[in-house]
């Protein structure tokens, strides 16, 4: 293995992302620089998890006056659509892949099995992780959680498009204070924006570090796996 600070990762991208500036739907250049930027984790040996959002598609809370549960359900197909985009993009440049969801649907992909997700991530395949949980009112952050520690992931990638955790928006106030280090706690007594409290709190128990950092930046997973210190930190102190 390479110079790498961590051997097995969880990395959590949001739905979001896969748009790029559209704001819906996909962006396959965005789509394809991800999976260019996961093939370098591969290529150092480092073994990749992956959960990805369905924020692109559908979010829970846009179906007004719709049951919460339906809603919900609608949220992790639209996590299993990312999902598929991305194991073809990985496909495509090589990177061997499996995608597992919660929601069994087998003709597309295999159900969860956490023995099988670690024999895979053993030989060196990327498991994408879909349909979050499986339940309704936990969102994609607690299923990069959750996953995280049945795999026994080093530590969560969490990439966002900002660069860090701050104390307000950055994109709102020019005077925002940029975080590089936090414990649990502090996120959850603050109320700070980095995965939901259930997230935070199952990371804390089972202590596995959260690193926030931008993946709009092309490098930035590579400099992270590198020991660099960009982005934030969440750890027990």
């Amino acid at each position: 293995m390479a110079n790498c600070a961590y051997k097995r990762v969880m990395l959590k991208i949001s739905g979001e992302a896969l748009s790029g500036a559209n704001g819906y739907g996909f962006d396959f250049d965005v789509v394809g620089r991800i999976a260019r930027e996961v093939k370098t984790l591969v290529d150092m040996d480092v073994e990749v998890g992956l959960v990805v959002g369905g924020g692109n598609i559908w979010r829970g809370r846009s179906g007004e006056g719709m049951d919460r549960t339906t809603a919900d359900h609608m949220g992790m197909l639209a996590t299993c659509i990312n999902a598929l985009a991305l194991q073809d993009a990985l496909e495509g440049i090589g990177v061997h892949t499996r995608v597992q969801t919660a929601i069994e649907m087998k003709e597309i992909a295999e159900p969860f099995i956490r023995r099988r997700a670690v024999r895979h991530l053993e030989k060196g395949r990327v498991v994408i992780f879909g349909a979050g949980s499986g339940n309704p009112y936990f969102s994609t952050d607690t299923a990069a959680a959750l996953r995280a520690a049945e795999i026994e992931a080093d530590v969560i990638l969490l990439a966002k498009n900002v660069d860090g955790v701050y104390d307000k928006d950055p994109n709102k106030f020019a005077d925002a204070k940029k975080y590089d280090k936090l414990t649990y706690m502090e996120v959850i007594e603050q109320g700070l924006q980095v995965m939901d409290t259930t997230a935070t709190t199952l990371c804390m128990d089972n202590n596995i570090p959260i690193l926030v950092f931008g993946i709009s930046e092309e490098g930035n997973i590579k400099k992270v796996m590198e020991g660099h210190k960009i982005g934030t930190i969440v750890s027990k102190k």
